[in-house]
């Protein structure tokens, strides 16, 4: 599985995120936002908006959201074993 979070450095719903991909052992890799233009664009084809996060799992999408929309996300798409970034 391959799993991308774009992230802005000074969102705390980013770290939010973060902690709990962390917590529940995923692996994936960060793309911050406002760093690369290149990763924004992204981000935006990806969800349609500007705002962060964004994650990206298996083609998988959910955007602009907390730590309990990102649970229910994975809940929904992914079994807990399904950490590899």
């Amino acid at each position: 599985m391959k799993t991308r979070l774009f992230v802005k450095p000074y969102c705390p719903w980013c770290h939010k995120a973060m902690d709990w991909l962390d917590e529940h052992g995923v692996k994936y890799e960060t793309l911050d936002v406002i760093a690369s233009e290149e990763a924004f664009d992204e981000m935006i084809r990806l969800s349609g908006q500007e705002l962060a996060p964004v994650i990206e799992a298996d083609g998988k999408v959910l955007a602009d959201f907390g730590p309990e929309q990102l649970a229910e996300f994975w809940a929904k798409h992914f079994s807990t074993t399904d950490k590899h970034g």
